[in-house]
């Protein structure tokens, strides 16, 4: 099991990289990471080079760059080259914390996309709350394609099904279409063919619509959506939940001397909340669709988050999770194609 790592993405890097990774060898003795960048920049950082390589990649993709011309002109970045070293069979997956079109554009241009997939799909793991039978869900996609058929929404729900319940656990999915209402006939025509023809799908256990103010309560297992709306959903989820902690600092600390004991004794209340609303835990964002793992954490992610997504990589090549939904689309072509006939008229 060997990881391709971009160890100059991300705000913090290569420094909170390096360290994620010492973190994730100590957890996971058996894997093998090449790490891609700049070696004398990296290695400083480096405490124990044990199942650690470093290959020297002289340009960086930068958050700023364009990512298509980046990824055809910068071909000696690390991106590049670690998305080759996964192309080439060297490595098993690849990893960044750096530019998410860059990671995108690689993984379409340079690992390339499963056979029968029209377009690969960028998915994350979000919490769910105050239910004790789920505490995440899946939703995809999240910006990989700001617009997209009822097709690809197909797809994506045969995908986020096998995602689910190979790394997941979860034994028979619950599939939700995000959209404005809960009634068979909301949304707009698209969103309207994408439930009519997911409610007669065999394969998927589709529990119809799905609201966005009822995603964090357990709604599904799997939301499927357009990476625009999916993306749009996934920043207001993200900035509301950092507005509610900042709000109930505010107040404690304008309240007085009641409002802070008040607060030091519910300090361990306030923590579990946190944890409880912190998605970074369940590990970064996949590229589903390509040939291997490709896997992107936030840009400003700190050693321990890069460490649990090195977990969810291994769960996911353990699990075969990539290899499943090669098969499937291999053993079901004639039907993807008689579904995606059907779906465009």
């Amino acid at each position: 099991m060997r990881i391709a790592v971009d160890a100059m993405g991300g705000d913090y890097a290569p420094k909170e990289v390096v360290e994620g990774i010492q973190i994730a060898h100590d957890r996971y003795p058996e894997i093998e990471f090449d790490l891609y960048g700049q070696i004398d920049k990296v290695k400083p950082f480096l405490k124990n080079a044990d199942h650690i390589t470093l290959v020297q990649a002289d340009e960086v993709i930068a958050m700023e760059d364009e990512p298509v011309r980046a990824i055809r002109r910068k071909k000696q970045s690390s991106i590049v080259l670690a998305a080759q070293a996964v192309h080439d069979g060297k490595d098993d997956a690849f990893f960044s914390a750096g530019n998410t079109g860059a990671l995108l554009a690689a993984g379409l241009l340079i690992i390339g996309r499963i056979k029968g997939i029209d377009r690969p799909g960028l998915t994350t793991t979000l919490p769910v709350l105050n239910n004790p039978k789920q505490d995440q869900f899946l939703m995809m996609d999240v910006g990989a394609n700001a617009d997209t058929k009822p097709f690809n929404l197909y797809q994506y729900a045969i995908m986020g099904k096998y995602y689910a319940q190979t790394v997941m656990g979860v034994k028979n999915p619950r599939i939700g279409l995000l959209n404005n209402g809960t009634e068979a006939d909301k949304g707009d025509m698209a969103h309207k063919a994408a439930h009519e023809f997911l409610a007669g799908v065999r394969d998927i256990n589709f529990v119809g619509n799905v609201e966005s103010r009822e995603l964090l309560n357990g709604a599904a297992d799997v939301v499927v959506t357009d990476g625009f709306t999916g993306n749009a959903v996934l920043k207001n989820t993200e900035g509301t939940a950092l507005s509610m902690l900042k709000l109930i600092k505010n107040g404690i600390m304008n309240g007085g001397l009641t409002s802070k004991l008040g607060a030091a004794m519910l300090k361990s209340t306030f923590k579990g909340i946190q944890s409880q609303m912190d998605y970074s835990k369940h590990g970064g964002a996949v590229l589903l669709g390509v040939k291997a793992p490709v896997i992107k954490t936030h840009g400003s992610a700190k050693a321990e988050t890069i460490a649990n997504t090195i977990g969810q990589i291994k769960a996911m090549l353990e699990n075969h999770s990539v290899e499943n939904v090669v098969t499937y689309f291999s053993d079901h072509s004639e039907e993807m194609a008689e579904a995606k006939a059907e779906m465009q008229k």
